[in-house]
């Protein structure tokens, strides 16, 4: 048996526990026995009845809460089980503040700590004041773009009519106290960066490796014309556009879905944390990373983000605004969207990933890797032989038993395989000028 994350063994009362006590108070609640040893076996405690009176009156002096005090027995061995439930309102202890992480406890300090007390509050970090901003830093150009986009999605059609910014922002909770918020500035300022100099995109192309920056480029905006700005900068400049034609009509394509990689920047935009390290686009060869400054909601994990999931936007008010304004279509779909967009195209299930204290997802571009290969269940033999297709165009079943060196049998079997999970196809010829290519 092992120690939880809302459980802590403890032989003897101590009153630094009080800081175990305040960490459990301002997470999810826990219980402290006393008299328990690290494997949660009952080694008994001295005293038993001063303590009861004792540690109730601690925890009241020191963290102004109340907790639950019970005194157990087993096998004439007495224990106490200290029930602590969770606070809506911060608890410190000597001035400092405790949170039960997992099954450590750790000090809030920085960053964390504000954000901590901004939750307890009620309030999220894009609905403080920005007490230096006023209207003369809000971009008229960038009201209107989102005038029409609200019009056009049908989910503020009465905007078209309002011409008073002042009013529009009352509307979209952007001010308090006829003062601006975080979310106001951010997402139709004249100059963001001015209040939160990180609030913009860097993209860079690499080669081969993490070390090689081939060349790279930083877009800064409003937040709402951020994703389609980058956008526009990615087509131009990063990716290549492929070209096919129907009839006599040339059609640019994307090297990855356009839904997708817009997707995925727009989530980036409304969960990020705009303390931290701007959004993060990394250009290879063969795929590309977005990565935003963040972490998951509580309770979710990467798994938690190939499913249908709840919306808990970092930024609540921002998400708000693009959903109003069509950016976003449907709650706590984003991440299934981009999964679906890039199956659709016949490409890789995407990456998602908690990495470098943000949250990334690759979109790959070669569905015939390796360890995709090996995902989709071929053997050894059959991996080879895609490769080797990959490189010289077709294989044919007497190359694939030299290749690999196999019967002609199971050379069959393998090639048959490959075909029945899409992923060779068999030339029209037969016999033995027949083949098989991707």
């Amino acid at each position: 048996m092992n120690e939880q994350q809302n459980i802590e063994w403890k032989e003897i009362w101590k009153d630094e526990y009080l800081k175990w006590i305040c960490g459990f108070a301002n997470a999810q609640g826990g219980k402290l026995f006393i008299g328990k040893n690290d494997q949660g076996e009952v080694v008994g405690v001295q005293k038993y009845e001063k303590l009861l009176e004792e540690i109730p009156n601690k925890i009241q002096n020191h963290l102004g809460i109340i907790c639950d005090i019970n005194l157990h027995e087993k096998s004439g061995k007495y224990y106490i089980e200290i029930e602590v439930n969770p606070y809506d309102v911060a608890v410190s202890f000597q001035g400092k503040y405790f949170y039960r992480s997992g099954s450590t406890k750790q000090e809030l300090k920085g960053k964390a700590l504000n954000e901590f007390l901004l939750k307890k509050s009620g309030k999220t970090w894009d609905d403080v004041i920005e007490s230096r901003a006023n209207f003369e830093d809000i971009d008229k150009k960038a009201i209107e773009v989102f005038k029409k986009a609200a019009v056009r999605s049908k989910r503020l059609p009465f905007i078209e009519e309002e011409n008073d910014i002042e009013n529009i922002f009352e509307n979209l909770l952007l001010l308090e106290n006829n003062k601006m918020k975080r979310s106001g500035i951010l997402l139709f300022g004249k100059n963001p960066c001015r209040f939160f100099i990180n609030a913009y995109v860097k993209i860079g192309r690499f080669g081969k490796t993490d070390d090689d920056l081939l060349f790279q480029e930083v877009i800064e905006s409003n937040i709402f014309e951020l994703a389609d700005k980058t956008l526009e900068v990615l087509d131009r400049k990063f990716l290549i556009s492929p070209v096919s034609y129907e009839g006599l009509h040339r059609i640019e394509n994307w090297e990855y879905p356009y839904r997708a990689v817009r997707e995925a920047i727009i989530n980036a935009i409304v969960h990020r944390e705009y303390t931290g390290a701007p959004i993060q686009i990394s250009v290879y060869n063969d795929k590309i990373i977005i990565w935003n400054e963040g972490k998951l909601p509580y309770g979710y994990t990467v798994e938690s983000l190939k499913k249908r999931h709840s919306s808990r936007p970092y930024n609540p008010l921002i998400a708000s605004v693009f959903f109003k304004g069509g950016l976003i279509e449907a709650w706590g779909k984003g991440t299934i969207n981009i999964i679906n967009e890039c199956l659709k195209a016949n490409l890789p299930e995407p990456t998602f990933a908690t990495e470098f204290g943000g949250i990334s997802v690759t979109l790959h571009k070669d569905k015939y890797t390796s360890d995709n290969l090996s995902r989709l269940g071929l053997n050894e033999r059959q991996i080879k032989a895609v490769l080797f297709v990959k490189e010289k165009g077709k294989i044919t079943n007497k190359e694939y038993q030299e290749l690999v060196e196999v019967a002609r049998m199971t050379a069959t079997r393998d090639l048959k395989e490959l075909v029945e999970k899409d992923i060779f196809k068999s030339s029209e010829t037969k016999g033995a000028g027949s083949f098989y290519k991707l």
